[in-house]
């Protein structure tokens, strides 16, 4: 048996690193029970963006809840370095949607204009025609005929961020539980028990499950519910180049260190996170018609990783009560999610008031 503490959060990815850093700086003592690099995880493949547009199309609260994130990045990414020395590389100037034809640019414009009306007025986008998106992307290529712009939209590195938390959560007093993947969850005393696989046992007041698709196993155990199914993504990585894409658009952006990444599937393929010549020729294919120089770069890398989908594709927040103290968070928009699951969420589960616009994101909704 393992000393008992406040909080054991079960996942090492980014939504489970975000919760128990939060929950460290806050001055509880916190165990993260990590499985390992083997396990199915978002994080491992995560594009790195921080994204509001589009975010709660048909959904108002989930776009308020986006917002609220984004317009929280700065400070979260100044909080990070202040803490950890660590630079996330946040560029936050405004993001594009690059739209093709004449038809996506209308598809793209309505879906904004009906998430624009459906919160008052209060969602910040303009539709650029092919000019202005050139000269603010000098290299777009002529086939782009226009895009959407978002001022909120922008990006960071996920895996210096990943890092940041981790030692953000490590300086404050919190513990690794580095390859421990949980087999099961004992409700005991008040408070609950987390057996290992291969043995070993953690004890807390409080369980936080944030384990992605483990999800699925692990809720039930609490009496909480997460019906989540992978969805695989694809990723091209290309060699370095000179900075020439100032602002980073939904498929294609230009890392700090210079690399293009390109990602543009959405697969319903059960566990499978390998990766597929079709797919990677078809986003190579609209990468290029945005931006021809790539035409000329070498690709040296490309991965599939796995999204955590729910039915409807938004996020589930949840308390037990069948056995207070368990909660499950699980989402697919983990980095830009990451300053509300730092500090709104985790004051949540510590006693503080439920924020407005995660009240809806229950799991009951599926069985209706």
């Amino acid at each position: 048996m393992q000393t008992s503490v406040d909080t054991l959060v079960v996942g090492g990815g980014v939504v489970g690193t975000s919760i128990a850093y939060g929950l460290a700086r806050a001055g509880e003592r916190v165990v993260l029970l990590d499985e390992g690099d083997d396990a199915y995880r978002a994080a491992r493949g995560n594009f790195g963006l921080v994204w509001v547009q589009g975010k709660g199309l048909g959904n108002p609260d989930y776009a308020r809840w986006t917002r609220r994130a984004a317009t929280a990045w700065d400070r979260f990414a100044g909080l990070l370095m202040e803490d950890t020395g660590v630079d996330v590389e946040l560029r936050q100037i405004g993001g594009m949607t690059m739209a093709l034809d004449e038809d996506e640019l209308v598809r793209k414009a309505a879906d904004l204009g009906a998430l624009r009306a459906s919160l008052g007025g209060d969602y910040p986008f303009e539709i650029l025609d092919g000019s202005a998106v050139r000269r603010l992307i000098p290299q777009a290529g002529p086939e782009v005929l226009g895009a959407v712009f978002c001022p909120e939209d922008g990006h960071v590195s996920p895996l210096r961020l990943l890092r940041a938390l981790l030692e953000g959560f490590r300086r404050n007093g919190g513990a690794l539980a580095a390859g421990s993947r949980v087999r099961h969850i004992e409700p005991s005393g008040g408070g609950f028990l987390a057996h290992l696989v291969g043995g070993g046992t953690h004890a807390a007041a409080r369980i936080v499950l944030a384990a992605g698709l483990g999800n699925r196993e692990l809720a039930p155990m609490v009496g909480l519910s997460a019906p989540v199914v992978p969805n695989r993504g694809q990723i091209l990585v290309s060699e370095r180049l000179r900075p020439f894409l100032s602002h980073p658009t939904l498929y294609v952006r230009q890392t700090g260190e210079g690399v293009v990444q390109i990602g543009d599937s959405k697969e319903d393929v059960g566990f499978d996170d390998t990766t597929s010549i079709d797919q990677l020729s078809r986003i190579a294919d609209r990468a290029v018609r945005c931006f021809p120089l790539l035409s000329q770069v070498n690709v040296v890398r490309s991965w599939g990783a796995l999204r955590v989908m729910t039915p409807d594709g938004f996020p589930i927040y949840q308390a037990s009560t069948a056995f207070p103290g368990a909660f499950v968070v699980t989402c697919h928009s983990g980095i830009t999610l990451a300053p509300v699951h730092a500090h709104a969420l985790t004051s949540w589960m510590r006693g503080g008031p439920e924020p407005d616009e995660i009240r809806p994101f229950k799991a009951e909704r599926f069985n209706a």
